[in-house]
């Protein structure tokens, strides 16, 4: 079964400073409800090749798993991907400006469960 599922909020602070707040993960743990801890793997600041490790709540269940940003256009967009697990995922991050120096943020979370071995035989 296919996960793909899109938040969206409007902020009301500037798209840089949401953006930037947004895009580090040292502050996922204080507005991400889902995430509980967060560990750099690679050297800060985020970039593309970015590696950063983490627990989370995710469909009832706990996940620990190990992003790498993919893409980061700073202000704009940050696509990060995790291949490993029993559920690869996409998660992508957009700021767009909105009225009167508000920010629409855009999350959407993709991927799909791999197949446990027994289930490819029935």
């Amino acid at each position: 079964m296919a996960v793909d599922v899109v938040t969206q909020i409007t902020i009301a602070r500037p798209r840089a400073e949401v953006a930037a707040y947004a895009a580090d993960p040292d502050h996922a743990t204080a507005w991400y409800e889902n995430i509980n801890s967060v560990e750099w793997q690679s050297r800060p600041p985020l970039a593309v090749g970015s590696r950063v490790a983490f627990v989370a709540r995710f469909l009832g269940r706990h996940l620990a798993y190990t992003y790498e940003v993919v893409d980061h256009v700073a202000g704009q967009r940050l696509v990060m991907r995790t291949t490993q697990g029993p559920f690869p995922m996409e998660t992508t991050y957009t700021w767009q400006d909105a009225a009167e120096g508000t920010t629409r943020m855009t999350l959407r979370n993709r991927g799909e469960p791999r197949r446990s071995p027994s289930s490819r035989h029935r």
